[in-house]
């Protein structure tokens, strides 16, 4: 059975996803930075507190680590959603480019 043209176009479109290294690095990002969010909230918390501290510094870090990593995760979704978009711009770009459209 023969393709319509219509569909041979749908077909030569790439997916618009994120490539894998930019998802990768994102997550690794994400956790980089929850990491790094749980080091600062415990630590300040245990400089700051006198005596026996271990249960408030370790909530505290937890949720600097949460906050951290919401907020750094943000950030990655928006940057790879504006990859995303900017790919399907480009490739619905060539793709007009390829096949023009009579606007008689």
């Amino acid at each position: 059975m023969m393709e319509s043209p219509n569909q041979s176009r749908l077909n030569s479109l790439k997916s618009a996803a994120p490539s894998r290294p930019a998802r990768i690095l994102s997550f690794l990002a994400i956790v980089l930075s929850g990491f790094c969010g749980g080091l600062i909230g415990y630590t300040v918390t245990d400089l700051q507190c006198s005596g026996d501290c271990v249960v408030l510094s370790g909530s505290v870090g937890v949720a600097g680590a949460a906050i951290a990593a919401v907020g750094v995760g943000i950030i990655c979704v928006l940057t790879l959603r504006a990859m995303s978009e900017w790919k399907t711009n480009e490739q619905q770009k060539s793709i007009r480019d390829h096949y023009p459209v009579d606007e008689t």
